[in-house]
């Protein structure tokens, strides 16, 4: 069987950088941190109380008050992020077979903040008897922001969410790139949502001691490679992409971004919650994409790495990355863009397939900030190419997206400029 080829065709953000693609890119390349002091809650007496929060977003300019009453905040970053992708490819134009068009959008935890309110209310009024919400369950549901995309296009294609943490939202558009290469769908609106800067989220990450607490600094404290990083920032946001198989877009005269190539998944198979100390699973996985791809490891520019700023895990990346590439490691360009989003959790991977898409297109290398040429980690080669601090202009015409998730979860995405 002949796989067809796939391409980006749309794309939709809604970030702690930007409301919209190009806002939150213009502020990635000029290494603007999104970090801030919680406005969510009054975050105290946490050990953390920072976070890379969506500024100036408010539901009703988007929603009517009926429709809110549905919606967690995941599932409004959601519909919003896909409302920017979906007219920017007219993936419902007119004409366009809804029938075949899916959506597979994913969140590594769902409506946290309706779950927060609803189990808070029952223990205040148990004595009293369950007195649940009716949409609380529709509004908390990891799956349900695919829903109501779907709902609001009238699309029937394969309709579902994926939940694999921090790596949701790169399989979600793994299997929507491969519905289309199998000719399943002619396109798919796919990518990730997550709103958890609640004190569930933050006091959560806190206790297993997996937060930054540079609560004097926000904006330098994601610090990925760097000797005094301290762990992640808590992000929240949403990414969409639009996947369309070529010959439709190209009939339709639809723009395209760039092509999807390949996509590779694995486990580390070694801890609930820490990457395996060598790598072997983020090797394994990249090794795995490559091959997908009908590539070989000296084809890639640019690494969009999972880069969280925790010991572990920046560490065993970068021995992950110069087992796969040897002494070609020293060419590629790589950064980490959660140094200024912070960490999206089950959004993070469609964000960083879109930036990846964006630094082919427009050719530039987003950086990754806070780093002091005195703050080195003495096992960490700083002969790679990281892209500390400053963009780098730099024609990308290979980039690969990795994520990695609690549970071992392993993902990894890879675009290419586009020839016909």
């Amino acid at each position: 069987m002949e796989l067809k080829r796939v391409v980006v065709t749309g794309l939709g953000a809604v970030t702690p950088l930007g409301n919209d693609v190009e806002t939150t890119w213009q502020n990635a390349i000029a290494g603007v941190s999104g970090a801030g002091p919680i406005t969510h809650f009054d975050a105290s007496l946490f050990k953390t109380q920072f976070a890379c929060e969506v500024k100036n977003f408010n539901g009703a300019d988007y929603f009517d008050r009926k429709k809110l009453r549905t919606l967690d905040l995941y599932s409004q970053y959601a519909l919003v992020a896909a409302q920017q992708a979906v007219e920017d490819s007219k993936i419902n134009a007119e004409g366009i077979d809804a029938d075949n068009v899916g959506v597979i959008f994913s969140s590594g935890i769902g409506g946290l903040h309706t779950f927060e309110e609803e189990a808070g209310y029952y223990a205040m009024h148990a004595d009293q008897g369950p007195k649940y919400n009716p949409f609380f369950i529709p509004k908390m549901i990891a799956d349900i922001a695919a829903g109501h995309i779907s709902m609001q296009y009238g699309f029937r294609g394969p309709n579902f969410g994926i939940v694999s943490a921090c790596a949701s939202s790169t399989n979600a558009l793994i299997d929507a790139f491969n519905y289309i290469r199998l000719g399943m769908a002619v396109a798919m609106v796919s990518g990730g949502a997550e709103a958890a800067i609640y004190p569930a989220g933050v006091g959560g990450f806190n206790s297993m001691h997996a937060l930054s607490t540079r609560n004097d600094s926000p904006e330098t404290a994601s610090r990925p490679f760097s000797g005094s990083r301290d762990g992640f920032i808590i992000g929240e946001g949403s990414a969409c992409l639009v996947l369309e198989e070529l010959e439709h877009a190209k009939a339709r005269g639809a723009k395209i971004y760039c092509e999807v190539v390949g996509g590779g998944m694995s486990a580390d198979a070694y801890h609930i919650t820490a990457s395996h100390p060598e790598g072997l699973g983020a090797k394994l996985v990249m090794k795995r994409a490559i091959a997908d791809a009908g590539l070989t490891p000296a084809d890639v520019d640019y690494i969009n790495v999972h880069g969280t700023s925790t010991p572990v895990g920046d560490l065993s990346e970068v021995k992950a990355i110069k087992e796969v590439w040897g002494d070609d490691a020293y060419r590629l360009s790589i950064s980490s863009t959660k140094s200024m989003t912070g960490h999206l959790l089950g959004a993070t991977g469609a964000l960083e397939v879109l930036f990846c898409v964006k630094t082919i297109t427009d050719g530039i290398v987003p950086p990754t900030i806070n780093h002091a040429d005195d703050d080195l980690d003495p096992e960490i080669d700083y002969k790679l190419n990281f892209t500390f601090n400053k963009a780098q202009k730099r024609d990308i015409n290979v980039a690969l997206s990795n994520t990695f998730g609690f549970g071992g979860h392993n993902a990894s995405m890879i675009v290419k400029k586009y020839v016909e």
